[in-house]
């Protein structure tokens, strides 16, 4: 299976998205923009015009073919991320709770903490129970952003350290 990488410039930094000939499988926070000399197929292209939309303030709901790696229990966690609305928020609690048990919070917060498609796959919805922005690979103040330009915070900070 071959794999393709494209950067992009986005208001959080640059972004390295990468995936097959049919499927979206990483984006990274990079520190680095490069140019790729490799072509690359349609749906990398599409994926690069939809965060662009959605970083413009156009697009609330990514329309791409994913696959994420990952065990079935992060599976059912990240098909749950996808199901919080653009501009909401939710706990770890609630997450766990929502997948059936509530004791399950520290598993549910390493599930989204390996999600390997952030932005597509919300996990920068997922909030502490006590509001404040907890675990984001991409930094704290990417997700501040992220839940900004959604509309899900309000323009005082909830960046809280832990």
């Amino acid at each position: 299976m071959n794999t393709f990488h494209s950067f992009m410039n986005s208001p959080v930094g640059p972004l390295e998205v990468s995936s097959t000939e049919t499927d979206i499988i990483e984006i990274k926070f990079s520190q680095d923009f490069r140019i790729s000399n490799q072509q690359i197929p349609g749906i990398l292209k599409e994926c690069i015009k939809q965060l662009d939309l959605y970083f413009s303030g156009v697009l609330k709901e990514f329309n791409l073919p994913l696959k994420p790696t990952g065990t079935d229990f992060q599976q059912r966690v990240w098909q749950k991320l996808r199901s919080i609305p653009f501009g909401s928020t939710i706990s770890y609690l609630e997450l766990a709770q929502s997948l059936g048990d509530q004791k399950a919070i520290r598993a549910v917060a390493a599930a989204n903490g390996r999600n390997r498609i952030p932005v597509i796959i919300p996990c920068h919805r997922v909030i502490g129970s006590n509001g404040s922005l907890v675990g984001f690979a991409g930094g704290l103040a990417n997700k501040e952003w992220l839940l900004h330009h959604e509309g899900a915070l309000s323009q005082t900070s909830l960046f809280h350290s832990c």
